[in-house]
């Protein structure tokens, strides 16, 4: 039977202060993160039931990793420790025709070649199958990063269907030493990519008519002496009907608005979700609550503060974008409302939302 396979290839690339990012502090400066998450999760790995220094449960790889926390950030992070080789989730996806793919990649400064990444999606011949060999690309669609000025693409979204088709971009690489966060954007044959308040690739017919992929891999199979980090991988659905939700079923779940580790300050990368929410409630002129809700992470007095302030967060955000301040109440509920038991890290990852919820 012959193998198809999809691959995305992010390749990213350290260049100083030239191409650094100057920090925005408003998220409307954040205009083109127009893509919003939906409100089904269809996975998330950060690696946290993983021991630090094995190998990743649900992974297998044809080289060599082990899961290593980081002084620079928090959490536990896979680490790519050979050279030349694939890191694939064995667990099978079945992926909507509009999903979004999001992760976070540190990468490491290296000697010779510059740092790079990449991400595959792929059609998997057999339900045994261990990893990707030869070409990652016999079919599919693939996005490539780079991290250093030295002729080669920063971004290069690439398939091969019959014939080879690529597109690139120079716009805001990744740096190195740093945790970036990297947004996929799948629908249907389209590919957009985003990164730091930027879309960095827009390649309407990319990927093959009909191709459904139901595994993902990274891997530096072609990035020389690049040992990258990954974590904090998430796949949810896109463009939910927030209208509906809200004004007809009264309450939308989000997992579009994002925070770090124990912070309620907004992340930039919320502004699509925010900006979308913002709009049904200033022309319906409805009255909204805005509830935070958390994990088990922590003690109950803690989540429940976080959650509380997050949510006032959130309305601040929402004012920013012209909904008026008495349109909006908040709350926040800790973790004291699980939709999920809170025993894996994907289940968590359920309970981590904010509720907008019709008053």
């Amino acid at each position: 039977m012959k193998k198809v396979t999809i691959m995305i290839i992010l390749f990213v690339v350290g260049i100083g202060n030239l191409y650094a990012q100057s920090a925005l502090e408003q998220l409307r400066s954040f205009s083109q993160y127009d893509f919003v998450p939906g409100d089904k999760v269809l996975l998330f790995e950060d690696f946290s039931q993983d021991g630090v220094g094995d190998f990743p449960a649900l992974w297998t790889t044809n080289g060599s990793g082990e899961v290593k926390t980081l002084n620079i950030t928090q959490g536990n992070w896979l680490h790519m420790t050979t050279h030349g080789n694939q890191y694939q989730l064995m667990k099978g996806l079945d992926l909507p025709d509009n999903y979004i793919i999001e992760f976070d990649v540190v990468l490491p400064p290296t000697d010779q070649n510059p740092p790079a990444l990449w991400m595959t999606l792929f059609k998997a011949e057999n339900e045994d199958l261990g990893y990707v060999e030869g070409n990652p690309l016999p079919m599919g669609f693939g996005l490539y990063m780079e991290t250093t000025d030295n002729g080669n693409n920063k971004w290069m979204g690439k398939a091969y269907n019959g014939d080879w088709v690529e597109g690139n971009s120079v716009i805001s690489p990744l740096m190195v030493n740093q945790v970036e966060h990297v947004i996929v954007w799948v629908q249907k044959r389209r590919l957009r990519v985003y990164h730091a308040g930027q879309k960095v690739l827009d390649l309407p017919t990319l990927i093959p008519a009909g191709f459904k992929p139901d595994r993902l891999t990274f891997d530096n199979s072609d990035c020389n002496d690049s040992n990258p980090y990954v974590s904090n991988i998430r796949i949810t659905t896109a463009a939910p009907d927030t209208r509906n939700k809200l004004l007809e079923e009264g309450k939308l779940i989000s997992y579009g608005i994002y925070f770090d580790v124990n912070s309620d300050k907004v992340k930039p990368e919320s502004y699509g979700a925010l900006n979308d929410i913002a709009k049904v409630i200033k022309e319906a002129n409805v009255k909204v609550q805005v509830v935070g809700h958390t994990d088990n992470t922590g003690s109950d007095a803690t989540n429940l503060d976080l959650s509380k302030r997050r949510a006032a967060s959130v309305k601040a955000e929402l004012v920013k974008m012209g909904v008026s301040a008495d349109m909006l109440t908040t709350d926040g509920a800790g973790a004291s409302k699980p939709i999920a038991p809170n025993d894996t890290p994907f289940n968590k990852a359920l309970n981590r939302r904010v509720e907008f919820i019709k008053q």
